[in-house]
């Protein structure tokens, strides 16, 4: 990858699916932690579903929210990241999905990156 100032705050980089910004000030761009949590949150819940479905479980819809800890006296560092699933589908329970979870939390890269010094927590609903 290779990111390009742009004289505007920002620095941009061309992707196959487009042109990414990024930039301290989010008026100008991405800031990078929405990018880092971002990846975190899509990466664990895509690996999630990916796991419901191979266990035959029928996920209708999957959403995630994240709940970033930062620590202002580390440089605003991410120190903590809450995510909550809200699941809705078929043949879906507490028990099969909370095994489910802890598998996708195994599998997913973008979590297990950072997983030394992030914490990660992990919770769900069913709809």
């Amino acid at each position: 990858m290779k990111f390009t100032y742009n004289q505007d705050e920002a620095f941009e980089t061309d992707f196959e699916f487009g042109k990414l910004t990024v930039s301290g000030n989010e008026e100008k761009g991405f800031r990078p932690f929405q990018l880092m949590v971002s990846s975190i949150a899509v990466c664990s819940a895509s690996v999630l579903r990916k796991v419901l479905t191979k266990q035959r479980m029928v996920v209708h819809d999957i959403q995630v929210e994240a709940d970033v800890t930062r620590d202002p006296a580390r440089a605003n560092r991410l120190s903590a990241i809450k995510l909550h699933y809200v699941i809705q589908g078929d043949g879906l329970t507490e028990e099969k999905v909370e095994k489910a979870v802890q598998l996708a939390a195994k599998n997913c890269p973008m979590a297990q990156t950072v997983s030394d010094t992030i914490a990660i927590t992990e919770t769900f609903e069913l709809h």
